[in-house]
């Protein structure tokens, strides 16, 4: 299997994304079904502000999707690589 070194960029970043516990728990929790910001507020327990910043940087690394709903927006997993990683460390 051939791995050019952009590969290996792009799952450094991931990795390192997932790397932070929060953003780790909102991933997890996001692929058991998507939720807005105010679900994962209260389930972590943090500023909305907080959770924002964490959506925005999986964003950015292409970790997540949001998809608007009326007034909210609806997060969702959409990285196969990130999916394999939440499922071999929850198995």
């Amino acid at each position: 299997m051939s791995v050019n070194l952009s590969d290996y960029e792009n799952y450094a970043e991931i990795l390192k994304q997932l790397g932070h516990p929060q953003r780790l728990c909102i991933v997890h929790n996001l692929m058991s079904g998507g939720c807005n910001v105010t679900k994962m507020q209260k389930c972590l327990g943090v500023a909305q502000t907080n959770v924002s910043q964490h959506l925005a940087k999986l964003k950015a690394a292409g970790i997540i999707t949001g998809k608007r709903k009326g007034n909210e927006i609806y997060y969702e997993v959409t990285s196969d690589i990130s999916k394999k990683i939440i499922n071999t460390i929850y198995g």
